[in-house]
């Protein structure tokens, strides 16, 4: 009887654990998205090879979550974090070391009074001693949850590192689409200034002739060779930017693409990405990484707050041997060999100069402070949707404001150019309407640019394809 109610009053002691209850902070965000369209598929159930409709950017994206080297410090950092995790909590179980030892002694025996010594000579006894067994140093009886708790903690840094990997993966893809989008409006601006070149070219050789057939003033040819230096400085600088791109997208995806790219979409393509709408805000909380990733790591300060509070009652350890010890090796094994030696200490700390009490106010500041980083990670998540949402109005606004600009433009350069050949106008008009018209097609092009990195950056804040089983 009185062995059971010791197991029972072990087993209760057993189940104590001084952590508090995990209460999940409340996000202070909004409940809707002002001006979200109607709710569809949430972006983390649209997968990226899904999501963008260019196969270019597809190959660059899968290359870059191959081949990245901070993705693969990222995924390293994973691998650390489980391994602590694994080693904190095997220290749940005992360690059992495997000893063997042996020794030989001489010890003189007149040295200690011995009868038989005499002056004859000096007489010694010699000993051999062989031992072998198993043994427990210290393993500790987690009566208050101490070490599960730290164990805890670990498994709970350990999820917050794997969440932090994903949103470094999403993180990664919207950095790719982005610097693709910016290299592919790059692209066509270089496109758009190389044939402004050429036919302000022409333009310079036409007016050389009139001003040397004495048609023209030398005004006209000094404004034609001013329209020309225009573009052929804004094509050193396209191509500048363009290139420089295109060096910081080698590095996002590892180094230089093996295979040839499939051809590239237009930026003026619908097809350029799949649509996606924002759902509910609390959505985010589910679905963005870094969230979930703060949510891990104050889970983590609430168990600390448990490990804390375990240090003002007793460390109780266990030690034990078994084994076999012997003088002689060939009766090492056999019972009359056997031995067996247990134990059990308890530490108690007495006088501490209130460290204890630091230490639980302390792992309570550091919780404090997690949960304001939750909060904080869940506004900015809304805020960044919100802002995306924005974009997506706004630019739709501004390109078709846009395409209406570009098109006066044009028939204000015809215009200008039939005036200027038909002797009604100066050719400051022509240089004017050209530079306007060249101007207004550029910036078309980095708004279309612009339009798409807005929806890249939608997809990304909504935690796009985070819930795909083969990963990102």
């Amino acid at each position: 009887m009185r062995k059971v109610s010791l197991f029972l009053l072990s087993a209760a002691l057993a189940g104590c654990n001084f952590t508090p209850k995990f209460v999940q902070p409340t996000a202070p965000i909004p409940d809707t998205f002002a001006g979200s369209g109607v709710p569809g598929r949430a972006a983390s159930e649209i997968g990226w090879r899904e999501f963008f409709g260019d196969a270019r950017l597809q190959a660059l994206i899968a290359a870059a979550l191959a081949n990245n080297r901070d993705l693969a410090q990222s995924v390293a950092r994973v691998a650390q974090a489980r391994a602590r995790f694994r080693i904190q909590d095997a220290a749940r179980l005992p360690q059992v070391d495997l000893v063997a030892g042996a020794s030989r002694s001489r010890t003189p025996t007149n040295s200690f009074g011995f009868p038989g010594a005499g002056s004859g000579g000096e007489v010694s006894v010699t000993q051999n001693q062989f031992s072998l067994g198993a043994q427990v140093a210290s393993f500790e009886l987690d009566f208050w949850g101490r070490v599960r708790n730290l164990s805890e903690a670990q498994r709970r840094e350990y999820l917050a590192t794997v969440e932090a990997e994903r949103a470094f993966r999403l993180s990664l893809i919207g950095q790719v689409a982005a610097t693709y989008l910016q290299i592919r409006a790059g692209e066509e601006q270089i496109a758009l200034a190389q044939r402004s070149v050429t036919g302000r070219r022409e333009g310079l050789r036409i007016a050389r002739l009139r001003e040397r057939a004495g048609v023209t003033s030398t005004v006209d040819f000094d404004q034609a060779a001013l329209l020309l230096t225009q573009a052929e400085t804004e094509l050193a600088e396209l191509r500048r930017t363009t290139g420089q791109g295109e060096n910081l997208l080698t590095v996002l995806i590892g180094g230089p693409m093996a295979d040839p790219l499939p051809p590239a979409r237009p930026l003026s393509d619908p097809a350029q990405y799949a649509s996606v709408e924002p759902g509910l805000p609390s959505a985010l909380l589910l679905d963005r990484p870094d969230i979930l990733a703060a949510e891990q790591r104050l889970r983590a300060a609430n168990a600390n707050i448990g490990i804390a509070r375990a240090s003002f009652l007793p460390r109780i350890s266990l030690t034990g041997l078994l084994g076999f010890i012997s003088p002689a090796l060939g009766s090492l094994i056999g019972g009359d060999a056997l031995q067996y030696r247990a134990g059990i200490d308890a530490t108690q700390p007495i006088l501490t100069w209130g460290t204890g009490r630091q230490g639980i106010a302390l792992t309570r500041a550091q919780a404090d402070e997690l949960i304001a980083a939750y909060q904080l990670a869940a506004q900015q998540a809304f805020r960044e949707v919100a802002d995306a949402l924005i974009a997506r109005r706004q630019y739709a606004d501004q390109i078709a404001a846009q395409v209406r600009g570009v098109d006066a433009q044009r028939r204000l350069a015809r215009v200008a150019r039939l005036r200027y050949a038909n002797g009604l106008s100066i050719y400051l008009e022509v240089l004017d309407a050209e530079r306007n018209l060249f101007a207004a097609e550029q910036q078309l092009l980095a708004l279309r640019s612009a339009q798409l990195q807005s929806e890249v950056s939608l997809y990304v804040a909504l935690g796009g394809g985070v819930r795909e089983t083969t990963g990102l």
